[in-house]
């Protein structure tokens, strides 16, 4: 088993170490410090000396692999490469494009996006399940057929309808949450219970539908019948023997997700004014800050890789036979 989990977790090196080296090309060869110099500056009345006092200032001088003013070492390190890629992997971001901490912003940031976050996906999954199984409780029946019918409706409303129905209608006109902001410690979740509420809401459709799916698989399994040829209750059968063996895909599926919850939700924290990582990555591509983006990219892609490797260890877990593939 522990040679399984080690597998796994070595396949996802070389995935990262290419992802990093995409974005390193996509930032540094395809889009050039000057390039970028240009961007902040404005493409027009732009100087030379402006440019090279741009990438000085912001650390851009340097070469992209070999620096050939140094010696030894120094010659790999007083890179381009190394100095905003190769660090990366130390989780040293260095500082933004306007000069702040990057690690200490992301640090700073992760707390309002998991606050958020988890309620939203703990709260949503739950009610997602709960839903599903009422509708296979009723399957054929008024209340399924109701229940599919406002799955899909809610599945085909943009969650950007959500966000601004919920602020019209629960922060300015029932006046029952802020409309944005947010303050730090206990107090903050006058701040987060709109868009919790908001996220569960625009993931019922979706989800409900998902997991009634999983379950209606099962139920029409041969075991499922030869439990109610037995005599078993419906009750029974449904929450000791369907509602078991279907939560196998709703666990390996939802382990995946679990890491990404860091990264936070653009659109809520951004219409909400939430100062989470969502908010973050928003706020440094309208600044065309790329040194934010970088850093993001390499988080996202560190957080994707470990749920994957989750999921690997779930999948193991649950059925012996991934392990021996």
């Amino acid at each position: 088993m522990n040679a399984y989990w080690l597998r796994r977790l070595l396949y996802a090196i070389p995935i990262l170490i290419g992802v990093n080296l995409l974005t390193f090309w996509l930032f540094f060869m395809v889009n050039s410090p000057e390039d970028m110099a240009r961007m902040h500056l404005g493409n027009k009345r732009v100087t030379a000396m402006a440019i090279a006092q741009w990438e000085v200032t912001h650390g851009y001088d340097k070469p992209l692999f070999y620096n050939a003013g140094r010696k030894g070492l120094t010659a790999w390190t007083d890179t381009l490469f190394y100095t905003r890629s190769i660090r990366m992997f130390a989780l040293d971001f260095g500082q933004s494009d306007d000069g702040r901490d990057i690690g200490r912003e992301i640090r700073a940031r992760a707390g309002p996006s998991l606050m958020i976050a988890l309620p939203s996906f703990l709260i949503g999954l739950w009610t997602n399940i709960a839903l599903a199984l009422m509708m296979v409780w009723f399957r054929a029946g008024w209340p399924d057929r109701l229940g599919v019918a406002l799955a899909a409706m809610l599945m085909s409303v943009s969650s950007l309808f959500y966000i601004m129905a919920g602020q019209f209608l629960v922060a300015r006109l029932w006046r029952l949450a802020p409309v944005s902001g947010f303050v730090p410690g206990i107090d903050g979740w006058r701040f987060v219970l709109l868009p919790v509420l908001i996220a569960v809401l625009s993931g019922i459709g979706n989800g409900s539908r998902w997991y009634r799916s999983i379950f209606l698989e099962e139920a029409g399994k041969d075991y499922v019948r030869t439990a109610r040829a037995k005599g078993l209750s419906e009750s029974r059968i449904l929450f000791r023997h369907v509602l078991r063996n279907g939560l196998i895909p709703v666990v390996t599926s939802t382990v995946a997700v679990l890491p990404l919850l860091f990264m936070g939700s653009l659109l809520t924290e951004s219409f909400f004014g939430i100062p989470g990582l969502g908010s973050y990555v928003v706020d440094a591509i309208a600044a065309q800050d790329f040194s934010v983006v970088r850093a993001m990219v390499f988080i996202g892609t560190v957080l994707y890789l470990i749920g994957l490797w989750l999921t690997d260890l779930a999948y193991g877990w649950v059925d012996p036979r991934v392990r021996l593939s």
